[in-house]
């Protein structure tokens, strides 16, 4: 079973994706703020984070650099999952080494898990 770690302040949001990701088939583990997060990221190694980037203690933007700098963490997959559209901010998240930058406003959980399961195959 693959380990999905959803770091994700709101709490709306995490316990749908929480529940979506479970029915679907994933093991889910949930940070509520960006510390909370790495720590788990370190711990549990998750095959896949779906990472907010406006977090509380640690954005997503920090997170994403220390796990594509680690060498124990690299090759995680990592799919960012924000309300920020700015093409800048898109074009960054990709240049810092995530996978995919999915805006929330244009996904349904069920199109987020279908992205998800891709990256996973």
């Amino acid at each position: 079973m693959k380990k999905i770690l959803l770091i994700e302040d709101d709490f709306f949001l995490t316990d749908i994706y929480s529940l979506k990701l479970k029915e679907a088939g994933f093991d889910v583990s949930v940070a509520v703020d960006g510390e909370e997060g790495l720590a788990k990221i370190k711990e549990e190694k998750p095959d896949l984070v779906l990472l907010d980037i406006v977090l509380p203690k640690i954005d997503g933007w920090q997170i994403l650099k220390k796990i594509r700098s680690d060498e124990d963490l690299k090759t995680i997959k990592v799919i960012l999952l924000s309300n920020i559209n700015q093409r800048y901010d898109v074009e960054k998240g990709i240049k810092l080494g995530a996978d995919k930058y999915l805006i929330k406003a244009f996904f349904t959980p069920e199109e987020v898990i279908e992205e998800i399961k891709k990256l996973l195959e």
